[in-house]
This record gives C-alpha cells, structure tokens and sequence, in this order.
C-alpha cells in the first residue's frame, strides 16, 4: 500500500474548524485501494443534530450509511466534519437526510449507497427517512441497519 493516495487530504492530521454550513463543509476522498472487490462500508452517527428551520430548536437522529465503494472512498475525518455542519442548520428532517445521501453519492460515485435516517421524536411523532441509489448488490453482505423501530409506550 502506498502513502501517495492520501497525499491531497487537507483536514486529516491537523486541526480543523466546523464548518459552518453543509455547503462550506469540504468532502474529501481518496481512491480505494480494493476497487476490484465488492464490500460494505457502514457508518454510524448515533447523535447527529440539526436544527428545525421554524423553531431554531435542536432535532437529533441515529444516522445510518452504507455504500459499496466504486473509485472512491469517503474520507472519514471529512464525513465527521460535514455531517457536524448540520449542528446550526435549519432543515426538516427529510431534507437533512436526503441532502446528505444525495451529496455523498454524487461525490464517491459509489456501485449503492443508502442511508437510513431515524430522528427521535418532537412532538410525539418520531420520523424515519430511508433513501437508497437503486437495487442492493448481489454478492455483498450487507446487514440490517439495526435501529429498532420507535415504538413509545406500546
């Protein structure tokens, strides 16, 4: 394995600031290393905030990301950093979820990529947001996102 892939990475090893925004936040990538074969990548954002855009106040949710690598790999330091710029920005939870999906497979050009976005409620109702780039992959094993669905006092 050689070093020359992560040489363009500019957040990775020093200090960084929040972006202040999704759209400043900079996704970074490398090229993948296992291009030939096909696996599952699965992160994890168990405590990922925005903000609802009528009230100013904080919605949180349990994100879920899968993707099959084509080229690309994300770089993880810089999904952190994006997925953290949704702190102080107002959008409804379906925008939120989709917005990032939507970002990640244009920038990776993955073979699938979906995300499962389960926010805890407000107000009483809980909102889950699936979105996925087409048919599941044969061949690669792809476990179940896990998230229990909300089920309150019942």
């Amino acid at each position: 394995m050689t070093q020359d892939i992560y040489s363009n990475l500019k957040q990775l090893g020093g200090e960084t600031r929040v972006p202040v925004s999704p759209e400043d936040a900079e996704l970074e990538r490398v090229p993948n290393p296992q291009a030939d074969v096909a696996y599952n990548v699965r992160f994890t954002a168990p405590e990922f905030t925005a903000l609802c855009p009528m009230t100013g106040q904080p919605d949180f949710a349990h994100l879920v990301i899968d993707y099959v690598p084509g080229p690309w790999l994300v770089e993880s330091k810089s999904l952190k950093l994006f997925l953290t710029s949704f702190r102080n920005h107002g959008a409804f939870h379906e925008d939120c979820t989709i917005s990032i999906a939507r970002r990640l497979a244009d920038f990776l050009d993955p073979q699938w990529l979906r995300i499962g976005g389960y926010w805890y409620p407000r107000g009483g109702i809980p909102i889950d947001v699936f979105w996925q780039t087409g048919r599941m992959p044969d061949g690669v094993w792809i476990p179940d996102q896990g998230v229990p669905p909300y089920r309150g006092r019942g």
